[in-house]
């Protein structure tokens, strides 16, 4: 698989890092890079969120899902959502 070249962010996503603390910045650009390096990371979602992966990683040691969307063709990372499971998959139906 071909690493991302480009990242974009969705402004729901820059409104949930906005909030986020400096040590909480630095664990998700930790998850990003990997994500860069291999955009497989995350799991394929079905049905009407077929458009989407999750990867899932630890920040503060509480389980954090990071959405997004790879376009292989383009080589872009699309960063669409953060937040806790709570209310995730509803949020990010809502928000597409």
């Amino acid at each position: 698989m071909a690493k991302a070249t480009t990242v974009l962010q969705t402004p729901t996503f820059k409104k949930a890092v906005k909030k986020l603390k400096p040590n909480q910045k630095k664990e998700l650009d930790l998850a990003v890079r990997g994500l860069m390096e291999n955009p497989d990371l995350g799991e394929q979602k079905k049905g009407d969120l077929a458009f989407l992966r999750v990867h899932k990683f630890k920040m503060n040691k509480q389980l954090t899902l990071l959405g997004y969307n790879f376009n292989d063709g383009a080589l872009t990372l699309e960063l669409m959502a953060l937040g806790s499971h709570e209310n995730f998959y509803r949020d990010i139906k809502r928000h597409t």
